[in-house]
């Protein structure tokens, strides 16, 4: 073997090193409430669009998008991405983000949360829910593992993602995980793109369906509507949605923003005239970058 035939080969894997990411499982042993089925596995689309759609996840995971020691400013996100909750968009409404965060100094997880079925869980109303608590139980708890501050831990979700974040703003108390250490479960921020929040008014008829079923009781659909259940507790907020979104509607956000209000919770929304749903990081038919309003926001905040 020459030599440069050998650097050439040391160096593609030293590019995969540094570009590998850490996977965390979330549960150290069987995860709660599954159901073991024998020819059900997760499934991996890579699309003409770009966009890489995850579907049948039955073992949950946190991706690991660390920030060098000498740019980490302490703040962590947990990012859900979108799909309905049917797939995950992973990359576009997950990895991509995670690394647009690492340039603010900010370490991203992306979460690769359960996909609500009955064919592999016991329960699957609470199961998504259940990783979201997991999710920043181990961050955490872990927190100066991964050098950031405990008290600078925020969730973001996008489309169905950010139902799932929601829901767990409106419901960080309601445990349904093992916290021996009775960690406290509650984000410190949270950030929702075009996220579904109601599922009493403007509902997206698909994210609902697939959690709650077909015929969902009052009682749950109460529950899972996050506007219905912030309070002045509830961490700040910043919200994105497109006006002409026809998959969520905006008064999901409208809708939220005004009971985070209501509340006196510090919030901001952003809202552009069009974009339609599941941009991700750029809507093509606006030159603002919601990203960068919403890190003028963290910093505002102090995260």
């Amino acid at each position: 073997m020459n030599r440069s035939f050998l650097f050439t080969i040391l160096l593609a894997m030293s590019v995969f090193v540094l570009n590998a990411q850490q996977v965390i499982p979330l549960y150290s042993g069987a995860i709660p409430g599954s159901k073991p089925l024998a020819n059900y596995a997760e499934v991996t689309e890579n699309g003409s669009d770009g966009v890489d759609r995850i579907s049948k996840v039955t073992n949950p995971s946190l991706t690991v998008f660390p920030v060098p020691a000498n740019k980490a400013n302490g703040t962590a996100v947990i990012i859900c991405p979108g799909g309905g909750y049917s797939i995950l968009a992973i990359n576009h409404e997950g990895y991509n983000i995670a690394k647009r965060f690492n340039e603010i100094g900010i370490t991203a997880f992306v979460l690769k949360y359960r996909l609500p079925s009955d064919e592999i869980m016991v329960d699957k109303t609470y199961a998504l829910l259940q990783d979201a608590e997991q999710a920043i139980y181990l961050v955490r708890k872990d927190a100066k593992k991964f050098n950031i501050k405990p008290n600078k831990i925020g969730i973001m979700g996008l489309s169905a993602g950010g139902h799932l974040a929601s829901t767990l703003l409106a419901h960080y108390d309601d445990i349904k995980i093992n916290n021996p250490e009775k960690i406290s479960l509650k984000p410190d921020f949270a950030v929702l793109i075009y996220p579904v929040i109601s599922f009493e008014e403007s509902v997206h008829a698909g994210t609902m369906k697939n959690l709650l079923g077909p015929n969902p009781s009052k009682e749950l659909k109460h529950y899972f509507s996050a506007d219905k259940n912030v309070n002045k507790k509830t961490p700040p907020t910043f919200l994105v949605h497109a006006k002409d979104d026809k998959s969520v509607p905006v008064e999901n956000s409208v809708m939220l923003s005004n009971a985070l209000k209501a509340n006196k919770v510090k919030t901001e929304m952003f809202l552009y005239e069009k974009g339609g749903h599941g941009f991700g990081l750029i809507n093509p038919t606006s030159d603002v970058d919601w990203f960068t309003l919403m890190a003028h926001w963290l910093k505002k905040e102090k995260f």
